[in-house]
């Protein structure tokens, strides 16, 4: 049947993979990637779905989430996240991606994050995005002017941010007519209600993020008293509609103790979370601290706990900053993904708060090509050790020269600050840090370096 299929379009594939999907077995599950191994042209891929494969054989726990998007989800959204995320972006978006970059000559980023709108009703300690002011808003014209120059570009999945994004009282028109897209949204989840449940079940496209800190006493200290419980009840009305929706938690030198200890984790995985993201406190935005930042130990404790909770825990897990050694370093400047904050601005990153473009006056094309974000990518490669990757905390010294170049502005006031006053304080961090992880990459991703070395001497 497969060598047939090898002559069928990609909507007859996609139409077996859903006529499979009421079914979460591990034989569906192997089936179903020899059929998605047929879209994609690019063997990195091919090579990705057999990985894949050979995992759901080894009955590894991460397998886990897609077995639950079969078997606990509403079926609406299940067949949305097959054929946006999984057919669309991943596989389908794949040739796309390929055919864009010989013609405009760079791979595009895999993702754009989105920030529709800077209204907020918290005013969390330390928030990155504190600084920009709260009237800021993109039109719906504008969102949907991006969201089909990504898709030009072969990009079904798109993350949003803000802000609170649900305060943009129409973006379930954006999930509607978009509806061969993806989305991811992080939210403080304050405004989920049974309304909104069913317009999540009615797109089936959107998967919330809820932001957390840890247990009560820490997500309420941060967010404000009894904020925790209701992320638990927007949870439980979730889960009981077959809505998946992520965790989300910022490290800080307060909460390491909490976020890195099993009980908490599988606090997460009772409530029903599918995929936790991982992130720390840069003093960036709001009142920056540098005492909130993780200490060089906390975070190499962040990383290697990481390790664990992925070979034990059913659940995805992505870490913004020490996954380097699995998406090979930074993401920021086009390389994997861009923001586009509430004013239009095309930020290198959603914790690089300065622009040369903005998406009012600069197709997103053009801005992904500018002299910086070409710069930004250049500097990317510099760096061996994929545990340090990022030019604000790792390599100050480059985000500095970055921030100072090229015609660079700061989007708020204050932006400038991890790049003037704190300057010496970030210095020292990188140090510090550095000296950890330079003693981690030795001793745990020999390999990695040593076929880094080798590709680099291949392409000289």
């Amino acid at each position: 049947m497969l060598q047939d299929l090898k002559n069928y379009s990609t909507e007859k594939i996609v139409s077996y993979l859903l006529s499979m999907a009421s079914s979460c077995s591990n034989e569906t599950l192997i089936r179903m990637t020899y059929l998605m191994e047929l879209i994609p042209k690019k063997d990195y891929y091919r090579e990705r779905i057999r990985w894949f494969r050979q995992l759901i054989r080894e009955n590894h726990p991460s397998m886990e989430f897609p077995r639950r998007i079969l078997s606990d989800l509403h079926p609406n959204q299940r067949d949305k996240w097959i054929t946006t995320l999984a057919v669309n972006h991943l596989l389908s978006g794949t040739n796309k991606r390929k055919a864009w970059a010989e013609r405009e000559g760079f791979y595009p980023p895999s993702t754009v994050v989105i920030s529709p709108t800077m209204k907020c009703n918290l005013s969390c300690y330390g928030c990155y995005a504190g600084d920009y002011r709260k009237c800021l808003e993109l039109s719906l014209e504008e969102i949907d002017s991006v969201l089909m120059q990504m898709k030009e570009m072969g990009l079904y999945f798109a993350v949003i941010s803000g802000g609170e994004p649900f305060f943009k009282e129409d973006i379930f028109e954006i999930f509607r007519k978009h509806d061969d897209m993806a989305f991811l949204v992080f939210t403080h989840g304050g405004l989920i209600d049974e309304r909104t449940v069913e317009q999540l079940i009615a797109v089936g496209n959107v998967m919330p993020a809820f932001s957390l800190e840890g247990f009560e006493a820490e997500t309420d200290a941060r967010r404000g008293p009894g904020h925790f419980r209701t992320v638990m009840g927007a949870m439980d009305l979730l889960r009981e509609a077959g809505i998946s929706f992520c965790g989300s938690f910022t490290q800080t030198s307060r909460n390491t103790d909490i976020i890195t200890s099993d009980a908490y984790i599988d606090m997460l995985l009772e409530k029903g979370c599918f995929a936790l993201w991982l992130f720390s406190y840069v003093p960036v935005g709001r009142n920056p601290d540098l005492s909130l930042m993780p200490t060089p130990e906390q975070r190499d404790r962040m990383r290697r706990r990481t390790i664990d909770f992925r070979a034990g825990k059913p659940m995805l897990m992505v870490d913004f900053w020490n996954d380097g050694p699995i998406i090979s370093g930074c993401l920021a400047g086009g390389r994997k993904y861009v923001h586009i904050n509430a004013n239009g601005d095309v930020e290198p990153c959603v914790f690089c708060h300065f622009a040369v473009d903005n998406i009012r006056q600069t197709p997103l094309k053009e801005a992904l090509k500018s002299p910086l974000f070409r710069k930004i990518r250049e500097r990317q490669g510099e760096h061996e050790n994929l545990l340090t990757p990022c030019m604000l905390i790792d390599h100050p010294d480059v985000g500095r020269e970055l921030f100072n170049s090229g015609g660079a502005y700061p989007t708020h006031e204050g932006a400038a600050s991890i790049f003037t006053e704190l300057a010496g304080e970030m210095d020292d961090y990188a140090r510090r840090y550095g000296e950890i992880a330079d003693l981690a990459w030795e001793k745990e991703f020999a390999n990695t370096a040593a076929d880094r070395k080798r590709a680099g001497k291949a392409g000289q």
